[in-house]
């Protein structure tokens, strides 16, 4: 599985926290969720380990516990982001302000955590190379 769509999530909610006129908190924890939904099933793969299509974090945390038993650790962050896998996009639920803030806050500590399980170091920034005429 590639990290890649993690990390663009990973992307987006972090920008749409920033345009709070015409912003869905709800996508921002939304994206939450779904970045750490793929890298938790990326470390799956990696293990070997096979799993259902569900959106649900504790599930794919319970099962990379006994390969990775220290991911326990972030367990308390992937129960709150869970609820926001399919709950909040239904009518009547929303997310406010603070609770986009929380699960930035919540997906950056587990995605630290798994991103160093899966043996990606911390990226550079590129530096853009500018043409000249």
């Amino acid at each position: 599985m590639d990290t890649k769509s993690g990390r663009g999530l990973y992307r987006a909610s972090l920008r749409l926290i920033k345009f709070e006129d015409a912003l869905s908190y709800d996508t921002v924890c939304f994206h939450c969720q779904q970045c750490i939904e793929k890298y938790l099933k990326a470390l799956l793969v990696l293990k070997g380990i096979e799993f259902q299509k569900k959106h649900d974090l504790t599930y794919l945390l319970n099962l990379l516990l006994s390969s990775e038993p220290t991911l326990e650790f972030i367990r308390n962050e992937l129960d709150a982001l869970n609820d926001y896998a399919i709950d909040i996009r239904y009518p009547g639920d929303f997310a406010m302000k603070d609770e986009a803030k929380t699960a930035i806050r919540y997906m950056k500590i587990a995605r630290k955590i798994i991103r160093e399980k899966l043996g990606l170091s911390k990226r550079k920034k590129s530096k853009k190379k500018h043409k000249t005429e």
